[in-house]
């Protein structure tokens, strides 16, 4: 059955994967779905890499890249990270310190991340750049309005841009900047995520754009973690599911074992949207860390601030807690969904392939046979 998401970027299945693992991207795209490299924690060199091995080990299946350039950012793009991290307040230092110490972990994983580099989140063009020396299918623009070089670009060279959205007044303002394809992310979405649900957000955004006399197709994001759910949203009218939590579940996912252990223990209800992490209201699985930050009462510093003090610490915690320390493993979280609580086991990402196809099959014959 054609659809209109694969003709647009050569995939058998409009089921669009999310990941910051090459390992995922690659399994789901040789698996018929799409896989998309979440860039942002790359530098160029660090893409060039990851790229090429995607190229390697894709099979020849298409496969996209996601990108990360905000709007607004608390500092000129032309600063070093070394002249960011002096902006960080002694406070925010001492704070992380404190929550390393009393675990148990070294205090020095507390050093806010630096280097001669800009910070990633400044660094968009040059990813562009690296990516369009790889046969991508798709570029993705993950925060704020898609600039009006990544349009061109995507134009030049015959690669549609896509953009997250979280409200229907956001889509209409990607619109206007020209791009191809709207990925419409509702609040149970983990990572940077609106307020309002998914199974509002789908037809709000779908009439919006019908309204404007317009034909953009838009990928269902937010809480989607099988094929019913694909299922109900194109019924909607959505053009494909673009998912993120669900593959950090997988056996080929960036995220550790105890992390994956608590993805298959947690309830719907254990995430929260927060800005201690980036700096940035981001869905994360709730810990002891946002536990800390609120018994304490110091509000978040703007991104990318915040994004430069947590991430060393984060990974220091995470060590930690793969060695077994137990205040660590209290400490431990990542982006997820509300999805979460669907979570029942491990999988390798081609299963849950095979498994959104299967399952999306039977949610629209099962639509088809109560109407029949």
């Amino acid at each position: 059955m054609p659809f209109r998401m694969t003709e647009m970027v050569g995939c058998e299945f409009p089921l669009f994967a999310f990941s910051h693992c090459r390992d995922v991207v690659a399994a789901v795209s040789r698996a018929g779905g799409f896989g998309v490299l979440g860039a942002v924690s790359f530098t160029p060199d660090q893409l060039e890499q990851e790229l090429a091995w995607i190229d390697d080990h894709v099979d020849g299946r298409p496969y996209g890249v996601d990108v990360l350039i905000p709007e607004v950012q608390a500092v000129e793009k032309q600063v070093t990270a070394d002249e960011i991290v002096a902006m960080i307040p002694s406070q925010y230092r001492d704070f992380t310190r404190q929550i390393l110490r009393e675990a148990g972990v070294a205090e020095d994983a507390a050093n806010p991340l630096g280097g001669s580099q800009r910070p990633n989140t400044s660094l968009g063009q040059e990813l562009l750049e690296v990516s369009f020396r790889h046969p991508v299918r798709l570029i993705a623009n993950a925060l704020g309005t898609a600039p009006p070089e990544m349009i061109a670009a995507g134009k030049k060279h015959g690669i549609p841009v896509a953009a997250l959205v979280g409200a229907k007044e956001h889509a209409m303002k990607q619109i206007e900047a020209g791009v191809d394809i709207i990925v419409a992310q509702g609040g149970e979405g983990g990572g940077h995520c609106g307020e309002v649900a998914t199974v509002v957000l789908i037809p709000e955004v779908i009439e919006a754009i019908r309204d404007a006399g317009k034909d953009i197709p838009v990928l269902a994001a937010g809480g989607i973690m099988n094929g019913r759910q694909m299922a109900g949203m194109m019924a909607m009218g959505a053009a494909g599911a673009w998912c993120g939590s669900v593959w950090l579940a997988t056996a080929e996912a960036e995220t550790t074992e105890v992390f994956r252990s608590k993805m298959i223990e947690a309830t719907s209800r254990d995430t929260i949207r927060s800005k201690h992490r980036t700096g940035k209201f981001s869905r994360q699985l709730r810990s002891d860390w946002h536990g800390k930050w609120e018994e304490a009462g110091i509000p978040a510093l703007p991104m990318p601030l915040m994004m430069l003090l947590s991430e060393p610490v984060l990974r220091a915690i995470d060590k930690a807690a793969v060695n077994g320390n137990p205040q660590a493993q209290g400490l431990a979280t990542y982006f997820v969904g509300q999805g979460v609580g669907l979570v029942r086991e491990v999988r390798g990402a081609g299963a849950v392939v095979q498994d959104f196809k299967q399952e999306f099959a039977e949610g629209f014959e099962a639509l088809a046979a109560a109407v029949a």
